[in-house]
């Protein structure tokens, strides 16, 4: 079975390797997940080297189709965040295709 990584995963990761508290890693996560999460909601991307981009994209409103029946719905304006991973990225995750 495959481990999902959560916050309390990245921060046992960083206590084991910096043997910092537990608490101290995981505030060190939030505080991370916190400026990623600030910095797009000002509209600005963040980059991080070898793993990829965040950005915010603004889509605009269109009509689309309930899937349910067929009717077309309005599908309002909003801002969604989109990831581009590194080229870095691209091939460490192709490397481990299984």
């Amino acid at each position: 079975m495959k481990q999902t990584c959560t916050k309390a995963y990245l921060a046992e990761s960083i206590h084991r390797r910096f043997g910092l508290s537990r608490s101290e890693c995981l505030d060190i996560v939030q505080t991370v997940i916190d400026n990623i999460s600030g910095t797009l909601a000002n509209g600005e991307q963040v980059k991080i080297a070898s793993f990829g981009t965040f950005q915010v994209r603004r889509k605009k409103e269109r009509i689309g189709r309930n899937p349910r029946n067929g009717t077309p719905a309005v599908i309002t304006a909003r801002q969604v965040v989109s990831f581009r991973p590194s080229r870095i990225m691209k091939v460490e995750v192709n490397s481990r295709e299984t």
